[in-house]
């Protein structure tokens, strides 16, 4: 029997998610991160003991009472890493403990290379709100709750299904979505064809109902659940929206054609196509699960988004700042064609701080491409996370290719100085880094400008 539960990287989106779990079951929580943040400091804040040195001194000495979790993003090289193998703990991924918490229990899983955090939330969000309740681990924060974690006395959990490290086999969902199954995490996968092949091992894992982006390569074959699609505005669909009607800020209003009917009259909470077509899928999902349908109209007005995924922070009709959470080509491609749609005739800046060098490397003209559609371009070096630097990879590899009206080429410590003296109209954030440490101090500035 457990008494301690000691998280390696708790500062982790999907590792606080387990530690807040537990510390709301009663356990004994504490966990080491590399850097502070502020989801650690909620932890802190929450009773959960957090440092930021590699100490093994402080990790619990009860070597029978003490589980160990890690998320795979630390390095073997880690002190902390070595003394909880050395010594003999039982240690366990995050992936596997999500796995663990989840048997046994109804679970409603969203899997995709993007798309998964705001339609996992919307889902969860969906299921609160409509009184069937969920316990829910999400890949970000929701701002209707503030936190990336709900408990429920009800047997059902969503579960946002990360793909990253193969982490989502350890899921066996009753209802599922697969949003996207693009090319990432290369340097787990290798190729394309090897995400695919983890996509569809995850959809043979689901049990009753998979709601897959229209045109996903997964078929009958490949799963025992029943097969429903779902698109943005695809009439071959068997969930799709139409009649779209924008409103002045943003906010798109639509019907909803479902097999059972039209669901007349949806307004979207959040911004941009984009998220009209992940309130398409979690609607699939909620529908399927058998919420009502004007519960699930309704909870997805209310639904206010998670953070950093087109996350508004100031929003006039002369002066607009959105932070957003994309770190590929193709969440770059939506997000900026989204905001495009939204604020037409408009001049959008863009500021990017690429996450990985292995990613850099493998998709430089994808994002370069995607980026060209900007008016402007900020471009940052890259954030390394996890990585050693590649030699010959920096984000000039990107750079040299983005053809958008203007670019500059900065290091982060120069951006709010650029940022002080630039004409800014619709100015966006991008990148899975540490940019978000400068969502505060850009919207202080802009607001003096108001």
């Amino acid at each position: 029997m457990y008494n301690d539960i000691y998280f390696i990287g708790i500062g982790g989106i999907g590792m606080s998610a387990i530690a807040r779990y537990y510390k709301r079951k009663g356990y004994a929580v504490a966990g080491y991160d590399r850097t502070p943040s502020d989801l650690t400091h909620e932890l802190e804040a929450e009773g959960i003991s957090v440092h930021y040195e590699d100490r093994p001194d402080l990790i619990p000495t009860d070597v029978e009472t003490t589980l160990v979790v890690y998320t795979p993003a630390i390095p073997d090289t880690l002190e902390e890493l070595r003394f909880v193998r050395e010594r003999g703990y039982r240690i366990i991924k995050r992936s596997r403990m999500l796995g663990e918490i989840t048997q046994g229990q109804r679970c409603l899983a969203v899997a995709g290379t993007h798309g998964k955090t705001t339609t996992s939330t919307l889902v969860a969000h969906i299921l609160t709100e409509s009184g069937a309740g969920c316990s829910a681990f999400l890949g970000g924060i929701s701002k209707n709750y503030d936190t990336n974690m709900l408990v429920s006395p009800t047997p059902t959990v969503v579960a946002e299904a990360d793909e990253y490290d193969r982490s989502f086999l350890q899921l066996h969902p009753a209802i599922a979505a697969i949003t996207a199954m693009d090319a990432d995490h290369l340097d787990i996968y290798g190729d394309l064809a090897h995400v695919q092949e983890a996509f569809r091992t995850f959809a043979s894992q689901v049990s009753e109902v998979l709601i897959l982006k229209y045109g996903l390569p997964v078929s009958s074959e490949d799963t025992p659940a029943r097969i429903l699609s779902y698109s943005f505005d695809d009439v071959r669909a068997d969930f799709h929206a139409e009649n779209l009607r924008l409103g002045p800020l943003g906010h798109f209003t639509y019907d909803l054609v479902y097999p059972e009917g039209v669901l007349k009259d949806i307004f979207v909470g959040t911004l941009g196509w984009v998220n009209v077509e992940n309130s398409v899928a979690a609607a699939a999902i909620c529908l399927s699960d058998g919420i009502a349908p004007e519960a699930v109209r309704h909870a997805i007005g209310t639904y206010q988004g998670a953070r950093r995924r087109l996350d508004v922070h100031v929003n006039t009709p002369s002066l607009t700042y959105i932070d957003d959470y994309a770190h590929h080509p193709q969440e770059l491609a939506t997000a900026i064609s989204s905001l495009k749609s939204i604020f037409p005739g408009r001049t959008l800046t863009a500021v990017f701080q690429p996450h990985l060098y292995t990613r850099t490397r493998d998709f430089a003209p994808g994002f370069a491409e995607a980026l060209s559609a900007v008016d402007k371009l900020i471009l940052l070096g890259i954030y390394p996370a996890r990585e050693e630097p590649i030699p010959g990879v920096t984000s000039e590899i990107i750079f040299k290719d983005v053809t958008a009206p203007e670019k500059i080429l900065i290091d982060k410590s120069e951006l709010m100085a650029l940022l002080e003296k630039e004409p800014l109209d619709v100015l966006v954030t991008f990148g899975a880094g540490d940019i978000d440490r400068f969502i505060q101090p850009i919207t202080e500035l802009l607001e003096k400008r108001i």
